[in-house]
């Protein structure tokens, strides 16, 4: 079985996760941010959203908050220049928004302007250093720029600040495999395991490595210990086939 499909699920969920389970310390840019997300989810029409955005704009005095609500609705068209602009604009006025800062760098990397991306996480580190989603984020613009070394340190660093969740280890162990330090990824995806025992994908990608390196005994050892945490026969049952295989 080629890795390939579950390297790349991996990587966009830890995307995923990292635009998703965004936070900051900074409590004006979290409530802006999910008044927002509220009113994208009670009003299924962004467009018509967007229409109403304006107009609230166009009405008022600078407001934080509507800029914000209108580039989140720009990333859901996927609107991803209009959206930069916005929180281009928001960065105007509040330099160190981290909201901003953010999914500036999200919309940019959806327009492969990676350096760009790089810099606005950079600078978000640099104000929040422990802020997980974005140094995990910067870790992926780093790949996708081929500068797979300090990719990897950003990586390190996320593990060690973040020992507890297995996200970190699981994006380690996908560069790993890639920089072929296969015994360093083998260890990667079981600290993952060890960590979220009921991610199917995890054991899917760590016995897809262990069968890769032909060592098929201990692929089999994985999925029994898969199974005993409680993941469905079912999801691992290809790969009991693959592992069984002559």
């Amino acid at each position: 079985m080629d890795c390939r499909l579950y390297c790349k699920g991996i990587v966009l969920f830890v995307l995923f996760v990292a635009i998703l389970s965004q936070q900051t310390g900074q409590a004006q840019a979290q409530s802006a941010e999910r008044q927002g997300q509220a009113q994208a989810q009670q009003n299924p029409n962004w467009h018509d959203s967007l229409a109403v955005l304006n107009k609230q704009i166009a009405s008022q005095k600078w407001s934080t908050d509507l800029h914000l609500r209108k580039a989140a609705v720009n990333l859901e068209l996927q609107q991803w220049q209009y959206a930069i602009d916005e929180y281009g604009l928001v960065l105007q006025h509040e330099v160190q928004n981290p909201a901003a800062l953010f999914y500036r760098a999200y919309a940019a990397t959806h327009l492969r302007h990676y350096e760009a991306a790089r810099r606005d996480y950079e600078e978000l580190i640099g104000i929040f250093p422990t802020h997980t989603e974005a140094r995990l984020s910067l870790a992926y613009v780093l790949q996708l720029m081929g500068r797979q070394t300090e990719a990897l340190d950003q990586l390190n660093t996320l593990v060690e600040m973040r020992p507890d969740s297995a996200v970190p280890y699981a994006s380690r162990a996908v560069l790993e495999r890639e920089l072929k330090q296969y015994e360093a990824a083998l260890y990667d995806w079981e600290q993952a395991e060890r960590l979220d025992g009921q991610n199917a994908d995890y054991v899917a990608s760590h016995v897809d490595l262990l069968l890769f390196l032909k060592r098929k005994k201990e692929g089999l050892q994985v999925l029994d210990k898969a199974l005993k945490r409680g993941i469905p026969q079912g999801l691992l049952h290809s790969w009991y086939d693959h592992c069984r295989k002559p």
